[in-house]
């Protein structure tokens, strides 16, 4: 569990922290739970074979256009197709 943990907060530092200036806790909390809502739900995880924790695998239509929408604060990207 130490390793996940150790993960994560590399992971924010290296993809949000580095590139904001936070301004109180109240901010660094916010930030932080839109890196977690983003780093769950959105960002591919080598160790699972690039799929999304919390999103089941599913076969998609490569017929739709990719929807590309910034999380959080425009710093990463999420790619999606549209629905």
């Amino acid at each position: 569990m130490n390793a996940v943990a150790e993960r994560f907060v590399g992971s924010t530092r290296r993809e949000m922290l580095d590139h904001v200036s936070v301004l109180d806790d109240r901010h660094l909390g916010r930030l932080v739970g839109k890196y977690k809502q983003y780093f769950n739900e959105a960002k591919p995880h080598q160790g699972i074979g690039q799929r999304i924790p919390r999103n089941p695998a599913s076969v998609a239509d490569i017929t739709k256009p990719i929807e590309v929408s910034p999380v959080p604060r425009g710093i990463q990207h999420v790619y999606r197709r549209a629905a």
